[in-house]
């Protein structure tokens, strides 16, 4: 094993960790890297058939009789900005004191913590006691992996999760979330001939994020405006879709889009061209302060085979009118703090459907379940078909409890601060835990990484040393 337990070690596991293609859904070779490290350790694991991994170390001699602990991470990223998320590797650079990555996301979440239990395993000089280091899969996408563990694949009962972004804080709680999947049937048909004129309707620059804790923020869902310049053509001009693209995935706020539409030559087409202008003008308006690059352009393309008959297209402007995108509430109880929401991640045609996810996020289940059933009705009314691909419970710590206490003196041992103790409008795998494995306790700690989820997402470097060795320290005391 190594004798280096620096940060060093752990950007190096980071960069390995970047060279394999791990978009939610399809993590199978993060999972052989997985197994192949503890098998160069020469440590037990299991692998189950979601791909989970749970890689078990002894503890460290004369500390054998300590509680079990617990190394949560989850294996997949959001891939944003890439061409091929199955091959394109990321390249990473550092700046200023941050870790970047070129035109794409990082996968600093949850890259970096995942790192960092590695780092663990791999050391010999590390006081801890007996210790489980379980990824899960398609956390980003439908907790999937976290959703189907058995009772089991783990025996710990305290554990430190890796996967949060805010440095000065101790998440004790998360939203719960649903994610759904609508389709609003479609049929193709063959584009009209005659003289016509084809358009692509492109919005981009937006600055996206995260669907939770960047949804009240001020920043444009590339939803809002596709929706608006597609209502307002319809109410005035005669024209038939093609395709329609927006958003990159289900948990992110929509950056860009792209719709091709067709108009007859004689029909008003410089309309359209007309509003890119008064769209631009909305937009600088509506959004200048907190999302000032997102523009539109609207350009002539070239000519589509088919189209989508009008009224699937019809039913989409009215179910996007209907629900709600960002903020629903915000809470009474804990301040500045979003207590439900609802995003539209991707909007996108298919051959037989227009394809729609909504990501709708509470910290009140009950409220969670009804918008949800809610969003699902105002689809039904459309003809449209919905389905439930994930609904993880909401999760709340007490604050009080010895572990959380022990988390934040060590805090303060070693940072010289103690953190904050919120509960945030993210989603974690927690809520599952919980359900799977009774009288579990978790604390979730983290680096700074500001955007994840997009291709500004950044990890300052000074943070990942600083909890490095909070985890380090964490864990001796816990042995």
């Amino acid at each position: 094993m190594n004798k280096d337990n620096s940060t060093e070690r752990v950007f190096q596991i980071f960069k390995e960790l970047n060279q394999i293609p791990r978009p939610s859904h399809h993590e199978e070779r993060v999972a052989d890297y997985l197994c192949q490290f503890a098998e160069r350790l020469k440590l037990e694991y299991q692998r189950d058939a979601e791909n989970c991994v749970v890689i078990r170390k002894p503890a460290t001699s004369g500390h054998e009789g300590a509680e079990p602990v617990v190394l949560l991470n989850h294996m997949d990223m959001v891939c944003v900005g890439m061409k091929n998320p199955l091959t394109d590797p990321i390249e990473a650079y550092v700046e200023n004191g941050w870790m970047k990555a070129r035109g794409t996301s990082l996968g600093a979440d949850n890259g970096i913590g995942l790192s960092m239990a590695l780092a663990v395993l791999e050391s010999d000089d590390i006081i801890h006691g007996p210790l489980e280091v379980i990824t899960t899969t398609n956390e980003e996408d439908g907790m999937s992996g976290a959703a189907q563990l058995t009772k089991d694949f783990l025996k710990g009962r305290r554990v430190i999760n890796l996967d949060s972004e805010d440095y000065d804080t101790i998440t004790t709680g998360a939203a719960g979330a649903t994610l759904q999947f609508h389709r609003i049937p479609a049929q193709r048909t063959p584009a009209p001939g005659g003289k016509r004129r084809w358009y692509n309707i492109h919005f981009e620059g937006g600055l996206g994020g995260h669907s939770g804790v960047d949804i009240n923020k001020g920043r444009c869902s590339a939803i809002v405006p596709a929706w608006a310049v597609l209502a307002a053509i319809y109410n005035e001009y005669d024209f038939n879709v093609s395709s329609i693209k927006i958003g990159e995935a289900n948990a992110s706020i929509a950056s860009s889009a792209d719709i091709i539409l067709t108009i007859p030559s004689g029909e008003g087409a410089e309309f359209v061209k007309t509003q890119e202008g008064m769209m631009n003008e909305w937009l600088r308006e509506e959004y200048g302060a907190g999302d000032p690059q997102i523009h539109c352009t609207i350009t002539k393309c070239e000519p589509q085979p088919t189209i989508i008959n009008p009224e699937a297209f019809e039913a989409l402007l009215s179910c996007l009118e209907q629900i709600p995108q960002g903020v629903v509430k915000m809470s009474e109880s804990m301040k500045d703090t979003v207590e439900t929401s609802n995003n539209v991640g991707r909007v996108e045609t298919q051959d037989d459907c227009i394809f729609v996810s909504t990501h709708t996020r509470s910290f009140i289940d009950a409220d969670m379940e009804q918008l949800s059933q809610d969003i699902a009705n105002v689809f039904k009314a459309c003809g449209a078909t919905s389905e439930t691909i994930m609904q993880a419970p909401a999760w709340w710590e007490d604050q009080q409890s010895d572990f959380l206490q022990l988390t934040s003196n060590t805090f303060q041992d070693v940072l010289g601060w103690r953190p904050r103790m919120v509960a945030m409008h993210f989603v974690l795998e927690a809520g599952f835990f919980v359900k799977h494995y009774p009288g579990i306790q978790i604390a979730c700690i983290g680096p700074k990484i500001v955007e994840p989820h997009s291709t500004s997402e950044r990890v300052e470097l000074k943070t990942v040393d600083d909890i490095w060795r909070v985890l380090k320290e964490l864990l001796r005391r816990m042995s």
